[in-house]
């Protein structure tokens, strides 16, 4: 049986994919959003029994998370310039304006956003990396709470690439298919 679609094409029904593989099934050459998520400045650091990634090793589709290293932690917490940031109830609302303000200015498509305590989950629609638009997410939110005085502007919360960061790792970034 087929029936008419609004195009004019015929289909038949029900539509069935020839193979259960749905990136087969796929014709874009963008995904269709990112997951990006970033931690707070010194609230998780390599080697927490919570568990951690080390690019290096530990960094594959499916492999295992780096195992628990006290020493590494210790090392790690050493290294801190400052006291981990946790974002209260303010922090949390300006810090979200923030980065809905970027996706504005920038076009970026905010699918979803949800600022924690210690971390920021987002999925974005972007046609840049999504390295770029972590990165842009937190220097907004950084530079938002220092300009209204709910981060002291002394500390330099350094990531690894960026002096502006309120991350202290590099974040997640995933493709949504």
């Amino acid at each position: 049986m087929s029936e008419a679609r609004p195009s004019g094409r015929a289909t038949s029904w029900p539509l069935m994919m020839e193979k259960n593989d749905y990136v087969e099934f796929q014709r874009r050459t963008e995904p269709l959003a990112f997951l990006i998520t970033f931690r707070c400045y010194g609230t998780w650091l390599h080697g927490d029994e919570r568990g951690s990634v080390d690019r290096k090793n530990f960094h594959t589709f499916g492999a295992s998370d780096m195992p628990a290293n006290r020493k590494l932690a210790a090392e790690e917490k050493h290294k801190l310039r400052h006291a981990a940031i946790k974002l209260n109830r303010v922090q949390r609302v300006v810090a979200e304006d923030a980065i809905r303000e970027v996706c504005e200015h920038r076009g970026y498509g905010l699918v979803a956003l949800n600022v924690r305590t210690n971390h920021v989950h987002s999925v974005v629609k972007a046609s840049c990396k999504p390295e770029h638009v972590m990165d842009t997410f937190k220097a907004y939110a950084t530079r938002r709470l220092r300009e209204t005085g709910l981060l002291d502007p002394q500390n330099k919360t350094v990531g690894k690439t960026r002096e502006h960061s309120l991350s202290l790792d590099r974040g997640s970034r995933r493709k949504s298919d």
